[in-house]
């Protein structure tokens, strides 16, 4: 039996994969900020699947929180077999009108935690010669659009780095750009998304599948939806002024700072 970690567990696409990885038989490690939501999820895994799950209360804006999650991957007795990076969140607002302290720490959670946690883990996989590691992104990266998209540009480039570096070691590497999912990121974040189409909204359960098996197939990058691999390819071959415009435009309406 495996193990899974999971950070930002409790809800979105976090719980979706444990919810998954519970179903195929994995134990998971479930890491949030909020004891008590872990506590339930971790109750309903196992009472579900029959797997075991444990609570790891950390916040992944603080140090303290890193390193509690960094000393769990690195627990050699009890290995983690694979790590999903998933905590992150969206500030609402634009450049200059965000707290430097909010911007801060979004790059606290997106970059500087998904460094040491998957540093971490990739150090106990390499020496057991296995183990997978999951850095959620998002078609954000693919724009230019605030520390939001910044963030997550620096996640994609750092992963498929970090991927080159560990081929043949056994130990798989792979960043995951989701579109629109329905989760309560925008909730959390003051923003409204009634006026998103309909057409661009993701199913978390439906992602996850696709990530883990683009996963095992050995891929660096999953987008993981026809639709958004078609606007993907459509970035590339866009002039970068006329797609500054277009994804200020754009952000300010439907996304994140």
């Amino acid at each position: 039996m495996t193990t899974a970690l999971i950070t930002g567990s409790t809800a979105g696409i976090g719980a979706a994969f444990a919810r998954r990885l519970a179903a195929d038989g994995h134990d998971l490690v479930l890491v949030a900020r909020d004891t008590k939501r872990l506590r339930e999820q971790a109750t309903e895994l196992h009472d579900r699947h029959g797997i075991e799950a444990e609570v790891l209360t950390a916040d992944l804006a603080t140090d303290e929180g890193i390193e509690a999650v960094a000393r769990r991957l690195s627990d050699l007795k009890n290995p983690v077999d694979l790590l999903v990076n998933n905590a992150g969140f969206g500030n609402k607002g634009r450049y200059l009108d965000v707290s430097m302290a909010d911007e801060l720490r979004m790059l606290k959670v997106h970059c500087e935690a998904v460094l040491r946690l998957t540093s971490a883990a990739a150090e106990a996989m390499r020496g057991r010669g296995r183990g997978g590691i999951v850095n959620v992104a998002s078609v954000a990266a693919f724009v230019p659009r605030g520390t939001y998209g910044a963030s997550k540009a620096w996640v994609v480039q750092f992963t498929q780095g970090a991927a080159k570096d560990l081929a043949g070691s056994g130990v798989r590497l792979m960043a995951l750009c989701p579109g629109f999912v329905r989760t309560e990121f925008h909730e959390r974040a003051g923003m409204g998304t009634d006026n998103i189409p309909n057409w661009m909204w993701l199913d978390a359960d439906k992602l996850v599948a696709t990530a883990l098996a683009d996963l095992a197939r050995g891929k660096t990058l999953s987008i993981p939806d026809p639709r958004y691999k078609v606007l993907m390819g459509m970035v590339k071959v866009t002039p970068r002024a006329l797609l500054g415009g277009i994804s200020s435009r754009t952000g300010r309406k439907y996304g994140p700072q």
